[in-house]
């Protein structure tokens, strides 16, 4: 169930505002935090703030088409400094390395290149036959649905609306999921649920934001493990993202994710393309779309996964 109009476009305003960062000189920009429920500050807003002060110093004309990201320490919610390195500005191509501090600790790293838009030879991989998005149930819906069976933990935040919605193709029980082939794929639909601003800036961050949700599911489904089990502790470890395309982010996306192996506490997930169902609108000068355009490839994620004893009472993390 999206909010009504009113509150889907304030709370669509908030995640724009998150990813606004304050200058404070020589390249260096502040950041406020979010709290969505979660121990740490949650990865997603990591990697868009960090795309954003990246953004910043290079022109509109060289957008970005990769960034490659580790996640060193966990955050807290609380605000935090970006500096950004101006690696190397070439002829067509634009390097930037940038690092997330909070209290003198360096928790994140992220580099990302540039570059200007040329023509070129294309090709890509057809837009997988699943359901639409529309008769789909979105996640709030699935955790709202669980009542008083929702764990403690996730009656607050996880039942909150928020300004982007996510749909499953292929839901599973949330307490209980049953194991799932290795082979299968995960696909999910998401979307900001109220118009956004032209800058496709805005819309690159609110991606590489929504990227870092639901990853792990396809880690865990092949092993019946669920989030809400207490059993699985998690922690972001990197993140890659490749942008082929313009897009935007308030219209439906689909994402697909698979993890065909696991091992060592990691839950590598390796390839997650995302498919717009239809060329960008009011994005002056865009090229020729297909009908079913791959928007953007965040190409490799690896995550922790430490599976915990049942019924442990543990709260330290088992990363560093």
């Amino acid at each position: 169930m999206t909010p009504e109009p009113a509150l889907a476009a304030r709370l669509v305003a908030d995640l724009v505002a998150l990813m606004q960062l304050e200058p404070l000189g020589g390249d260096r920009f502040l950041a406020q935090s979010e709290d969505i429920g979660t121990p740490a500050v949650f990865g997603g807003q990591v990697l868009g703030q960090s795309l954003m002060a990246a953004s910043l110093t290079v022109g509109a004309e060289r957008p970005v088409h990769s960034m490659h990201a580790y996640f060193l320490l966990p955050g807290e919610h609380a605000p935090i400094e970006y500096s950004v390195d101006r690696v190397r500005d070439g002829r067509s191509f634009t390097t930037r390395h940038v690092v997330a501090r909070q209290q003198d600790r360096i928790i994140f790293e992220m580099s990302a290149s540039f570059q200007t838009v040329d023509e070129g030879v294309e090709h890509q991989f057809p837009m997988p036959a699943v359901e639409g998005p529309e008769g789909l149930t979105s996640e709030l819906d699935q955790r709202i649905a669980l009542g008083d069976r929702l764990p403690e933990p996730w009656r607050s935040k996880a039942i909150q609306p928020h300004g982007i919605e996510y749909r499953r193709v292929d839901p599973e029980d949330l307490l209980r999921p049953e194991v799932r082939p290795t082979e299968n794929q995960s696909a999910i639909w998401m979307r900001a649920i109220a118009p956004l601003p032209d800058d496709l800036t805005v819309h690159r961050a609110l991606l590489a934001y929504a990227s870092d949700h639901g990853l792990l599911r396809a880690a865990m489904l092949p092993h019946g493990l669920s989030f809400m089990s207490g059993q699985v502790r998690p922690a972001s470890l990197d993140h890659a993202m490749w942008f082929h395309r313009d897009f935007r982010f308030d219209d439906w996306l689909l994402y697909v994710v698979d993890s065909p192996s696991a091992g060592g506490a990691r839950g590598p997930v390796p390839r997650q393309p995302l498919h717009a169902r239809r060329p960008p609108r009011g994005v002056g000068g865009a090229r020729g779309h297909a009908a079913h355009p791959q928007a953007g490839i965040a190409a490799h994620a690896d995550h922790g996964l430490k599976v915990l004893p049942l019924f442990s009472t543990s709260t330290r993390s088992p990363w560093p």
